[in-house]
Parts: structure tokens; C-alpha cells; sequence
């Protein structure tokens, strides 16, 4: 048994980073359904299938808890899931509550009522479809009054990423953080929604500037796994050697997260 860690593609690897950093003993199978990339041009209706699909996957794995690692999937997919059912002693969890915890100062079980936060304007960066969602507009008014969410598509930016190519990538970037300033000129805080854009967080960090606070998931949500396992610790498994399975081509998605991570990472295609 391990802790799955799922995403569309190798976004979720910068979530899989900060988890083994904050819990370097936790067995963890990454998987990544690269054949299917990118979510975040998908329909509401694929990504819910694609995403239930890979879940009960990776539980057949031994995975008891899996984390949704892609906040398109997120977004598409896991209220729906735990809506309709989740099998007996098995959980899935998301990447929006973290961001919305510290994004509120309020734990997610605190179920008062929403109150004023001391950030009223806030950027959200995601993909199309989490953008077209508004699932994190909807989790965030449950919890807080008076902010304004101007959200940015940020179309190619994922592609750019998965392809390698970081000089297109950051000129996406400010491309979009210019196109989300035409419409809020002076965010207080800016959320990146998507956890492949960690790994151009210094770029958006640069274009927004220094007097916005920018929201990145894999600590927080490796910090949230941790708290989560210490009231859950059954849900963590136990042994095992941590595994990376694709439904992509096996040895190109090796080649690329070696380049993401900057160590070895060997993908093995999942059955």
C-alpha cells in the first residue's frame, strides 16, 4: 500500500517533490495519464471519466488515498466523486483546499459562516477548464466575503511545460499576467491553480511583482497530507518502494521528469 498521487500529466511531479521532502519515508505511486494530456482543454464530462477512471486505478494499486495532483481534475471530478460514492476505507483529496486554507487563515473542517479576509483581490491563474469551472471561485465564496477573483486561462502554458519548452513557456507567462492586469490592475494575491506552474513560479513572481503574494500548492499540500495522515496515519500505507506509472510512451515521460526534477526518475507503463 502507498499514497497515490495522480495528475494528467507531470505537473503533479512538483506536489510529489514537496510530499517527499515533508514526508521522506511515505511509499507514494505517481500517475500520470501523459496518453490523455492536457485535462485543461477537455470538457467537464472527460475529465470526470478520465480522472474516476484513473482513481479506481490506482485504489486496485493498493492506493487507499490517492490526491488529486491536477486542479482540473479537481475542479471537474472530485465533488462529483465523493458526491456519487467512495468505496468503504478509501479517500480521494483535491489541491483546492490547501490553497483556500491559507488563502482564509481557516482550517477546512471550520464550518462557520464566511467572514471578511485580509485579501480582497486575488488573481487565479489555471487552465481553461478550471477556469470555465469556477470551482475554486465556489469553494472560496463558502468560506469568504467580499473578494474579488479575476481568473486567467492561461492556454499553452502546460504544453509548453510537457514539451520542454521553458523560453515559450515564460513568454506565455507574461503574456497572460499582462492579459490578467488589464482586468485587475492591482491584485493583492495571485493563486497559481495549476501545479505544473511551479516550476515558472519565479517567472510569474517577476511579471506580477513584488507587492503580490503568490500562492504556490506543493508545500501546501504536502503540509496538509501531513496533517491529514497524522489524525489518518492507517490511510498511509504501509512498505513498499515508491513507483511512477504512465499510460504515455514509458521512456519519454522518464526523459522529461528527469528534466523536471533534475534526478532519475524511471516511469513504468502502467498495465
Amino acid at each position: 500500500m502507498a499514497v497515490g498521487i495522480f495528475d494528467s500529466g507531470l505537473g503533479g511531479l512538483t506536489v510529489l517533490e514537496a510530499v517527499r521532502t515533508r514526508l521522506p519515508e511515505l511509499p507514494l505511486v505517481y500517475y500520470g495519464d501523459n496518453a490523455h494530456a492536457p485535462y485543461g482543454v477537455r470538457d467537464a464530462q472527460d475529465v470526470y471519466e478520465l480522472t474516476s477512471a484513473a482513481v479506481h486505478y490506482l485504489w486496485d494499486q493498493g492506493c487507499d488515498l490517492v490526491i488529486l495532483a491536477c486542479n482540473t481534475a479537481s475542479a471537474a471530478a472530485l465533488r462529483r466523486m465523493q458526491e456519487t460514492g467512495v468505496p468503504p476505507g478509501k479517500r480521494v483529496l483535491g489541491v483546492f483546499v490547501p490553497l483556500i486554507e491559507a488563502l482564509t487563515e481557516r482550517q477546512w473542517g471550520d464550518n462557520s459562516p464566511p467572514r471578511e479576509v485580509a485579501v480582497n483581490h486575488v488573481a487565479l491563474f489555471a487552465t481553461p477548464a478550471t477556469v470555465a469551472s469556477r470551482a475554486f471561485q465556489r469553494e472560496l465564496a463558502f468560506r469568504a466575503i467580499g473578494v474579488d477573483v479575476e481568473a486567467q486561462a492561461c492556454g499553452g502554458v502546460v504544453d509548453a511545460i510537457e514539451e520542454g519548452d521553458m523560453i515559450l513557456a515564460e513568454a506565455l507567462v507574461r503574456s497572460h499576467v499582462d492579459a490578467l492586469r488589464r482586468k485587475m490592475p492591482q491584485p493583492q494575491a495571485a493563486v497559481l491553480g495549476c501545479t505544473h506552474y511551479p516550476l515558472v513560479q519565479d517567472v510569474f513572481a517577476d511579471a506580477l511583482g513584488p507587492d503580490v503574494q503568490v500562492f504556490s500548492q506543493p508545500a501546501l499540500v504536502a503540509a496538509s497530507l501531513a496533517d491529514y495522515l497524522e489524525r489518518h496515519p492507517a490511510m498511509a500505507g504501509a512498505g513498499g518502494a515508491s513507483r511512477f506509472l504512465t499510460t504515455g510512451d514509458a521512456r519519454r515521460v522518464s526523459d522529461r521528469a528527469t528534466q523536471f526534477l533534475r534526478r532519475r526518475i524511471a516511469f513504468e507503463a502502467a498495465a
